[in-house]
């Protein structure tokens, strides 16, 4: 009985420490440095997101900036429901502090302090500066209020238990750039950053590995829909991607949304593009150099 009793309490005291390792975190309130608001920059770094592309409220007009949320996302875990972000004091996130805000796009952790579930791509957005997230919460506070409340997620067993998502960001919760550029080349950088970061290119272009994060040795060969259904294409420098193009039809793809073939976008691709047509012509043209510059890695696996 004695050696019993030790067994478990090693076993509750293994338990206890994965529990406080994997433990929501914030940041400490004086982590946010001084900046001098540009709400331009914010709706400039609103539209790289593609904010509207998932937070828009369901049903309302084309080009809507009320963010009541409510779409639905089917997946292999569940169903995924989009919140309501607007500046709504009760519904949005009208009464976040600017630390609510940057912990959850950095951390991935509530203001009541639980994880968010990677529906949300806080992966990717852990990569963008202070600055921008301060320019870009202060944009979302300047939209329409919408009082919408959309219900909460629903979920397969064992990923209804947010506990696991600690163990999930031990992981995948990696802030550093997947893809190396030269110090000096700004463009690159620029595009590295909108890819990477806000983008969030890859959490639908990079096929997922056994925890449900990006398998990043396989960074934008396409994969998987992480809806479900069909596929995602490469969008590396390979044949299987985007080696025939140029970077003026990478550019001129996301502004007018036309292949150089003459195809044009379709599915859920269509708003990222309206989102990009937005941006200026040289943020365009940091992403399309960037692409042109990764690894090129083919979409079976075989490059």
């Amino acid at each position: 009985m004695k050696r019993l009793a030790f067994v478990l309490g090693l076993l509750v005291l293994a338990a206890g420490s994965v529990l406080f390792v994997t433990r929501p975190v914030g940041l400490p309130e004086d982590s946010s440095p001084a900046h001098q608001v540009d709400l331009a920059n914010g709706e400039r770094i609103f539209y790289a997101g593609g904010c509207t592309s998932c937070h828009a409220s369901v049903d309302s007009e084309p080009d809507s900036l009320e963010l009541g949320g409510g779409l639905e996302m089917e997946t292999p875990f569940g169903v995924f429901r989009v919140p309501n972000i607007s500046p709504h004091a009760e519904a949005g996130i009208g009464q976040w502090t600017m630390l609510d805000f940057v912990n959850a796009m950095l951390l991935g952790t509530s203001p009541d302090g639980r994880h968010y579930y990677p529906a949300f791509p806080y992966a990717s957005y852990s990569r963008m500066s202070f600055g921008d997230l301060i320019d870009l919460k202060f944009y979302l506070d300047t939209l329409p209020q919408s009082d919408n409340q959309p219900a909460g997620h629903s979920l397969k067993f064992p990923f209804n238990i947010r506990a696991g998502l600690g163990v999930w960001k031990l992981f995948n919760l990696k802030p550093e750039y997947v893809v190396t550029v030269p110090e000096g080349d700004l463009l690159l950088q620029r595009g590295r950053y909108l890819v990477e970061g806000p983008g969030h290119c890859g959490e639908c272009h990079t096929a997922r590995d056994w925890t449900g994060g990006m398998d990043l040795d396989r960074w934008l060969a396409g994969g998987p829909n992480p809806e479900g259904e069909g596929k995602v294409p490469n969008i590396s420098p390979h044949i299987d991607g985007l080696k025939t193009w140029e970077a003026g039809d990478i550019e001129y793809y996301l502004e007018s949304g036309f292949t150089p073939d003459y195809d044009s976008v379709g599915g859920s691709m269509v708003k990222v593009q309206e989102n990009m047509a937005r941006l200026p012509a040289e943020d365009r043209a940091a992403i399309a150099a960037y692409l042109k510059s990764i690894p090129a890695l083919g979409s079976s696996g075989s490059d």
